[in-house]
């Protein structure tokens, strides 16, 4: 690519390298020159340009970042079309955004001119979301560079996944103790609503129960037979073992603790277990305080229900370890 300050009169059909104020008007960078344009370049007084000239094998900025983010594009992830050689990956969906990093570290070391930059793998992205662009850098770039940066890019498909939402619902127990403010049960409900919200779900109706394994139990048992996919327990005391009160409860109710805490902070007391969904079998307990695991047939398979001992900073709206989970 030629570089450089051309006189108007040998500009003709290159490329406006930086953006020219007029009186009432703007003449934009990556403005192709054509007879008009520099007629109204002369009629401001100028003489000479900066401008590019692309050589015979160069690919222009739109074309290319159009050719490259073709093979990057996914169900559910589709290109925007060209602009000042710019192409953006929307999202389709809300959901969960998996990246092959090491695959877009490579297409990024075949040429300075091709550039993919994207959001951070497991990044929870919203429908219309951008997860990724592909910027050219330049004005053109060389022909051979782009066909091995396609041919990178092919290599076993898109290298980006979109897991969207499914609509899911989640339950939520609320234990209370002596001098527990409401406004303080209120924020949370109103915390995990809106997490819940965003991830596309819908939150029960939440129980407020005592402070106690039995009553955490028999509230986990009325929110599996109300076809919970999720429990939550935001303890009126923050968790500091696997035996206490709120894992006591997920115990109680059938269930089983698969792991307690979390190197993340805020997030670390966090207590991770499930319980078995009730067959047909088992309904006739659920809610019944003579049921010996609080109502809910024991045994938390594969297929259980997860049931979560949330953290004390699940009671904020701003981001923390829950959000993760």
């Amino acid at each position: 690519m030629i570089f450089g300050t051309l006189p108007l009169d040998q500009a003709e059909g290159a490329i406006l390298a930086h953006s020219v104020r007029l009186p009432g008007r703007m003449i934009r960078k990556g403005t192709l020159l054509a007879t008009a344009t520099l007629a109204v370049l002369r009629e401001a007084g100028l003489v000479e340009v900066v401008a590019a000239r692309l050589e015979p094998g160069e690919v222009g900025e739109d074309e290319s970042a159009a050719r490259l983010a073709a093979p990057l594009a996914a169900p559910s992830i589709t290109a925007s079309r060209a602009g000042t050689g710019r192409v953006n990956l929307i999202a389709g969906a809300a959901g969960l955004l998996r990246l092959d990093a090491a695959r877009i570290d490579r297409l990024n070391a075949v040429d300075p001119a091709l550039t993919v930059a994207t959001l951070p793998d497991y990044a929870v992205v919203a429908a219309r979301e951008m997860v990724a662009t592909v910027k050219v850098i330049p004005f053109a770039v060389p022909g051979a560079a782009l066909a091995a940066a396609e041919a990178e890019a092919r290599q076993g498909g898109s290298p980006f996944r979109l897991h969207a939402f499914r609509p899911r619902v989640v339950g939520l127990v609320l234990t209370e103790l002596p001098g527990l403010k409401d406004s303080v049960i209120e924020g949370t409900i109103a915390a995990t609503a809106a997490r819940v919200a965003g991830l596309g779900g819908r939150l029960l109706a939440p129980l407020r129960c005592a402070h106690d394994a039995a009553a955490i139990a028999l509230a986990l048992g009325s929110l599996l037979a109300q076809g919970a996919d999720l429990l939550l327990i935001a303890g009126a005391s923050a968790v500091v073992d696997r035996r206490d009160v709120g894992p006591a409860g997920i115990v109680r109710a059938g269930g089983e603790i698969l792991h307690f805490g979390m190197p993340v902070d805020p997030g670390n007391l966090i207590c991770l277990g499930r319980i078995r969904r009730p067959g047909p079998q088992d309904r006739a307990g659920v809610g019944d305080a003579g049921a010996g695991n609080g109502g809910v047939a024991s045994g938390g398979g594969e297929d259980g229900v997860p049931a979560l001992v949330l953290p004390g900073c699940a009671r904020s709206t701003k981001q923390n370890g829950i959000d993760w989970v």
